[in-house]
Parts: structure tokens; sequence; C-alpha cells
């Protein structure tokens, strides 16, 4: 397990060059999704810091903080992720999980490959990581975004940019771009992309959230209370491919 001090250290440095190494690999196979949280770790400096501290500025955030729950432990117990019932959040996290044979238990196993075992620090910054790590998939399912299909991986990739400012997000994103322009009807694929950035820009920011509330709670609702509406030019992209992003091939 990595210090609180080696923790910090990390946190506070950034490294280009193997940050670009890793956009080239998963640009070149984007199934490697190691490359990923390489680039994470590259170029996140100060990402958990500034938004843990934004967090505590929430109304509900220093509970949140205080109780520091671990959600890849909870979300990989077959019996909470049971218990929500239909058209719920968590019942549409649940039918993700079974669609698609991802695990929050592979999300936390990729991460590690990836070189990001300072997230099991016992340190608050680190904690907040790993709960940024733990929610992706949900945010997939809040989004409407499938996580399958290396298109709606790509928004996901724009939208988290949006919440969380973090520069790998970001260099992702510019990657899937420019790779789109250079596809057929790339234009259209890069504006879904685009699309991803403005949608998390308007929508609420998500890491305040109570997910243990937010996973009880109607998805219709919680979409429009969070202020995510319908991913338009995403699904008009889907459209041009045969009804589905599969073989937009850019990352995981």
């Amino acid at each position: 397990m990595s210090s609180p001090s080696s923790f910090a250290s990390i946190e506070n440095r950034r490294d280009w060059r193997t940050a670009l190494g890793a956009l080239r690999q998963l640009l070149a196979n984007g199934d490697d999704t190691a490359q990923v949280f390489r680039i994470m770790r590259a170029l996140n400096a100060g990402t958990a810091r500034r938004n843990y501290l934004q967090l505590l500025d929430t109304p509900e955030g220093g509970r949140i903080a205080y109780e520091r729950v671990e959600l890849a432990r909870r979300l990989a117990e077959p019996a909470y992720v049971d218990r929500f019932a239909e058209g719920t959040v968590g019942a549409a996290y649940r039918d993700f999980l079974r669609s698609t044979g991802y695990s929050a238990e592979g999300l936390v196993d990729v991460s590690r490959t990836g070189g990001m075992e300072e997230r099991d620090a016992e340190h608050p910054y680190a904690w907040f990581g790993r709960r940024q790590r733990d929610t992706h998939d949900i945010w997939h399912v809040l989004t409407g975004y499938a996580a399958d299909e290396h298109l709606g991986e790509a928004c996901l990739v724009a939208f988290s940019y949006a919440q969380t400012h973090g520069l790998g997000w970001a260099l992702i994103a510019l990657g899937a771009t420019f790779k789109a322009l250079r596809m057929p009807n790339g234009r259209v694929y890069a504006a879904a992309i685009w699309e991803g950035y403005r949608r998390g820009r308007s929508a609420k920011w998500l890491a305040a959230e109570d997910y243990d509330r937010l996973m009880a709670e109607p998805l219709a609702s919680a979409r429009e209370r969070l202020g995510l509406g319908e991913p338009i030019v995403y699904r008009q992209a889907r459209t041009r491919l045969g009804g589905t992003g599969a073989r937009f091939r850019l990352m995981r």
C-alpha cells in the first residue's frame, strides 16, 4: 500500500512524455484500457485534491467525506446491487453489469494495471480518486453513453473532463476527436464527443452526489434533476453506424 507521503508526491507532478506515449498506444489499440489510467496518473496532478476540497464546500460533502464509503466494495456486493427496484438508477446499473459483463472489481484491477496503485493509499485525496474511478460506470448509465463501444467511451471521456477538469481526460478526448475527424462520417463523431463535453458542463456536479440515495432514485427523474438532457448528436452518430457505435474503434 502506498504511503500518504508518496501519494502526495505523485499528486503534484505531471509527466507529459508518459501521457503522450500512453495515448498513442490507446489510439492504436482502443481495448487497452490500462493506458487510460496511465494517462490519468501522468496528467491529473492536483485534480483529486482540488475536487476533494470542492466536495467539502457542497451541502452534504462534509458528511460524504467523513463517511468515506469505498464504493467499489459496495458495488461489488450482489445483495447491494440486487436490492434496487426496477426503473431506478441502481436497477439500470445492475442491467449494465449483466449486459456488458463488467464489474466494479474489474475496473479496480485495470486501474492497478495502469499504474494507479497509489490510489490504495489511506489519504483523503486517494479516497476521492477511488470514488471518481468507481462511479465511472454509473456515469455511463446516467449519461446514456454505452460502455461496450468506443464512441460511447469517447463521449464519456469528454463529459468527465468537463466535470473534473482533469487534463488526462482532456488529452484522451482531443486524441479521440482528431482520430474521429480522419474517419468516414468523422465530423458527426467529433460532434458527439463535443456534445459530451457540453453535457458535462451543463450538468450538476456528479461528484457531490450521495450515491446510495442516487441509486435508489428513478432513472428518469435523476437525469432531469442532474440536468442530463438527451445525447441527441451521439444517437445520430450511432444511427450512422447502423444503430451501434461498436465500429467506431477508439478506446476500451
